[in-house]
């Protein structure tokens, strides 16, 4: 029982005290799941993390299901999974009940405006380590820290403009630039 114990407080706490959604969530389970606990590497959390994005349901319990998977099998991945969706659901269903009431304070608007700083913080992090992990394993260096430039600086761009791009074009096209860097005779990158 003790795993099990120990995956859901550890996908609980990181469901309790997360805002901003799973993007803000990676940088915990990094720091629980792979630095603290060591149950996934950091590549099998990168792997993870992009596997979630491209396939339906939110990052956050994908990554918890997949290290509950790992950890203690299928019922490792049903407790872990329940660890990070119940704490997250409870607060919301208290805060949508109290919420139009709770805005009317000061404070408590004060404090979301804090909160969404601090969630724009974590989201940044975790991208800045993830980045800092995928150079550090690229065969082309210079190739990749470009692609990261110019990919980044092009996201940002479309959205100053007010041109959104979908999540999806913006996976197909780093997938088919991947594949041209690393599959294609004549690409850049040296994986054949």
């Amino acid at each position: 029982m003790k795993p099990f114990r120990e995956l859901f407080l550890t996908f609980a706490k990181i469901g309790s005290f997360t805002f901003g959604g799973g993007y803000a969530m990676i940088s915990l389970i990094d720091h629980e799941c792979v630095e603290k606990k060591q149950w996934i590497t950091s590549d099998e959390l990168m792997d993870i993390t992009v596997i979630a994005e491209s396939t339906p349901g939110p990052i956050a319990i994908n990554c918890a299901t997949y290290t509950g998977y790992k950890k203690a099998g299928l019922a490792g991945a049903i407790v872990a999974t329940l660890g990070m969706i119940l704490p997250s659901f409870l607060i919301i269903l208290l805060i949508s009940t109290f919420m139009e009431d709770l805005l009317r304070y000061p404070v408590v608007a004060n404090a979301f405006r804090g909160i969404r700083i601090a969630v724009a913080w974590l989201i940044l992090q975790a991208a800045v380590k993830m980045i800092r992990k995928m150079l550090k394993k690229s065969p082309n260096k210079i190739s990749s820290m470009i692609f990261v430039i110019v990919f980044g600086s092009i996201t940002l761009l479309c959205n100053l403009l007010g041109f959104r791009l979908s999540t999806i074009y913006l996976i197909l096209i780093a997938g088919l630039t991947g594949l041209y860097l690393y599959s294609v005779p004549g690409g850049r990158g040296e994986r054949k």
